[in-house]
């Protein structure tokens, strides 16, 4: 790296030596490559999302039940 002195103790940390491997290797240098990159991170978001919404959708679940449940006592004078 240019410009960046580092001393003969001193070591690079592993997260920027993975992050210039890519670049260095030329898969972000072409549009092809950073087309490839961006729907991989696309998929990651969606696979995701993919659990967080099937969690959602079960608290909702849970929670109108349960509001459902609250209101039928609640109007029966049970609660």
């Amino acid at each position: 790296m240019p410009g960046v002195a580092v001393d003969p103790d001193m070591t690079a940390s592993l997260a920027a030596l993975a992050a210039s491997v890519p670049l260095q290797a030329g898969i972000l240098a072409s549009p092809t490559g950073q087309l490839l990159a961006a729907l991989v991170a696309i998929a990651v978001v969606i696979v995701l999302g993919k659990f967080v919404l099937k969690l959602a959708w079960r608290l909702v679940t849970i929670g109108i039940v349960v509001v459902a449940v609250l209101y039928l006592l609640s109007t029966l004078g049970v609660v």
